[in-house]
């Protein structure tokens, strides 16, 4: 048995369904933002904020997969090994 680690793939339904998820929020949102009955700039602002929070919310995934996969992150295949 090798101690060696695969990198682990995710299937193309995961990633499809990622994807679909991902695009029907961002729609259902935005045509909520739109049907609102609200002034422009309190529609405008909502819109803002969304992409903000979308944005942000990517940084926080990459930064959270570079540490986990950076330099000195403790394998998941040997949790009891000492480093």
């Amino acid at each position: 048995m090798s101690d060696t680690p695969g990198k682990q793939q995710n299937t193309a339904a995961f990633y499809g369904q990622a994807v679909a998820s991902f695009a029907v929020a961002m729609a259902a949102t935005a045509i909520g933002i739109y049907q609102l009955s609200a002034d422009a700039w309190v529609r405008a602002f909502l819109a803002i904020a969304v992409l903000y929070l979308v944005t942000s919310a990517f940084t926080l995934s990459k930064v959270i997969r570079d540490r986990q996969e950076g330099p000195g992150a403790v394998p998941s295949y040997a949790p009891y090994e000492k480093h």
